[in-house]
């Protein structure tokens, strides 16, 4: 007995040439044209709008370039007149050569880099892994300073170090960060070590190890991101603070490229403009450089931080 087999059905595709097919067609022409146009709108305002956000920078720079006269006068970013005697002019127009202050700047931000880097790290560690009484409740109190502005503690700081006669060095700057005194990076890195398996800390202890050891060997090296983090952000911060210099530091032997800056205003107005704009330049290039190298890391580290 023969097997009669079902048929199966067969689709033809629409004629190019029948009224269907010129509109599906028509049909995808008209979305592509709007995605495209679409995409084209969308990168236009991202253009516009990253100009916007350049175009105070860009227009110092030019500025930096200009002779005083022509400063205010000239608002375009195309200087018609080249003037590159602001940078030297500028770099010994105050008391001292430029780069002392730069120098001054670069022993705070070193030191608070390193202090944050190390204190904050143990911290975080403690929170972490460690166990003892009362850990949620210090670990709150440690978030709620993120919430108390710097004007609140400045003056009990100041009567404490001036008592210390600390007042004119660079201790009032640094020391803080070796206390652990920047909660945001110490929540940072909590959350990054809740992140790495226990499993790597039991493995350490069944070969001997200690707490110390498993924070140097094990959390450390898996830690770069965050550690990134903490570094560049401490940099660009301590880099650029003006208060807590302003405050501490009154000779100027000490200060910093942010005290330096303001000398070059004076209140009587006769500021030397161009002189300030070409150093306002020269002290964004350090800045520029560690997050040209290290954004990388920035971005990494502030994905994989996340609340989990």
């Amino acid at each position: 007995m023969t097997d009669l087999a079902t048929p199966s059905k067969v689709t033809f595709a629409e004629p190019a040439s029948s009224p269907e097919g010129r509109a599906s067609r028509a049909g995808r022409t008209v979305r592509r044209v709007r995605s495209t146009v679409a995409s084209g709108l969308k990168h236009a305002g991202l253009v516009a709008f990253g100009f916007v956000m350049l175009y105070p920078l860009l227009w110092m720079l030019a500025s930096s370039v200009k002779p005083n006269a022509l400063i205010f006068r000239e608002p375009g970013l195309i200087p018609t007149d080249v003037d590159l005697s602001n940078y030297t002019d500028g770099w010994s127009a105050l008391l001292h050569p430029f780069s002392r202050y730069l120098l001054n700047s670069a022993i705070v931000v070193l030191g608070c880099v390193l202090g944050n880097l190390v204190s904050c790290s143990l911290a975080a560690y403690a929170f972490a892994r460690l166990k003892f009484r009362g850990r949620n409740f210090w670990f709150a109190i440690m978030l709620m300073t993120i919430m108390l502005p710097i004007h609140v503690i400045i003056v009990p700081q100041y009567v404490m170090f001036s008592t210390l006669e600390w007042i004119n060095t660079f201790l009032p700057l640094i020391v803080p960060k070796l206390l652990a005194t920047d909660a945001f990076f110490i929540f940072l890195m909590v959350q990054f070590f809740r992140g790495i398996p226990r499993e790597l800390d039991e493995a350490a202890r069944i070969d001997g190890a200690g707490h110390l050891r498993i924070y140097w060997q094990i959390m450390m090296p898996l830690a770069v991101p965050a550690l990134a983090t903490t570094a560049i952000f401490t940099f660009i911060w301590a880099w650029n603070d003006f208060f807590s210099q302003l405050i501490f530091l009154t000779k100027p032997d000490m200060y910093t490229v942010p005290i330096a800056l303001r000398t070059f205003v004076d209140s009587t107005g006769e500021s030397s403009w161009g002189a300030l704009f070409a150093m306002s330049i020269v002290s964004l290039i350090p800045v520029f450089l560690v997050f040209l190298f290290g954004q990388k890391y920035l971005v990494k580290g502030i994905a994989t931080t996340g609340i989990k």
